[in-house]
């Protein structure tokens, strides 16, 4: 089991990692901790608080713009075969049939 780091342990490396131009993998081996665990924080320290880093943002508009192209694609799929449908249909109703 990881060892447990007190809550303000890891905020103040989270504040350390936001304020500096130093980037994760070097700040995490400052402070003596893997970057797979101080991404880990930061992730739910975003997630937590009202004001998201430009990052979680974009990750949250990354998910939403994937969504509404999904949704996008969906509704091309069903326009398609309404759009055949009615062709068909429209041909079985032509006289000399």
């Amino acid at each position: 089991m990881p060892k447990a780091f007190p809550k303000e342990f890891r905020e103040d490396v989270i504040r350390v990692y936001r304020d500096s131009d130093a980037s994760l993998a070097q700040v995490a081996k400052d402070f003596g901790i893997s970057p797979s665990c101080l991404k880990r924080w930061i992730t739910i320290d975003d997630r937590n608080s009202a004001n998201p880093s430009p990052a979680a943002q974009a990750a949250n508009e990354s998910d939403a713009l994937r969504e509404a192209n999904k949704r996008i694609k969906l509704l091309e799929q069903e326009n398609e075969v309404l759009r055949r449908a009615a062709a068909y249909l429209s041909q079985a109703h032509l006289p000399g049939k």
